[in-house]
């Protein structure tokens, strides 16, 4: 009798136990797209610039994982006035800021829903350009050892939600450079997460 009950346990618990294991298996890596907001402080007045990146990460235990991110702002059109006392002009200036990051995070669940916490370590490339996306994109990869690369820290918290292998995550931050001291700035993003 004590068998058949043992039997009995183990088929019904069978299905549950499967799809713990499925999930936990399955949920090693993560990819994920956005789009990113990034609101340039230094400047007067600010430049908000927004742009596209990607990252991925691998989890290293139940409540923490370690990404890596790197995201490209568009070029933003900004006019300053000059004027030498007698005639005042206006000049563009096309600057495309290239962040990359990398860094643990930290999770909680709350429910169907997860909060998370990071800090990222990474760089800040500005540079000038211009061409089109792609080709600015390629020019701003090309730069990041002789061009205009500052030392960039991102501590941020987020919220991430899953429906099996696809998720939304939203997070925000302080995008720190430092240039002669550390220079504040917000950094945002939100997009689509693929769990594998």
């Amino acid at each position: 009798m004590k068998r058949m009950a043992w039997v009995v346990a183990l088929v019904c618990a069978a299905p549950s136990l499967m799809a713990q294991v499925a999930a936990t298996e399955s949920d090693h890596f993560e990819a994920g797209l956005f789009a990113d907001y990034f609101d340039l402080s230094r400047m007067g007045p600010h430049m908000n610039f927004v742009g596209v990146g990607a990252r991925a990460g691998v989890n290293m235990g139940s409540r923490m994982q370690f990404e890596a991110e790197l995201s490209y702002d568009f070029k933003r059109n900004f006019t300053n006035a000059f004027s030498n006392g007698f005639s005042t002009s206006l000049a563009t200036t096309r600057l495309r800021p290239l962040h990359g990051l990398v860094g643990p995070k930290f999770n909680m669940n709350l429910g169907p829903v997860r909060a998370f916490v990071t800090v990222k370590v990474g760089f800040l490339n500005f540079s000038s350009s211009t061409q089109n996306a792609p080709a600015g994109f390629t020019s701003a990869l090309g730069s990041i050892t002789n061009g205009n690369t500052q030392l960039a820290v991102y501590p941020g918290i987020g919220l991430e939600s899953f429906w099996g292998p696809i998720g939304l995550r939203v997070d925000g931050g302080d995008g720190i450079y430092y240039d002669h001291g550390a220079r504040h700035n917000i950094k945002a993003s939100f997009g689509p997460v693929f769990r594998f």
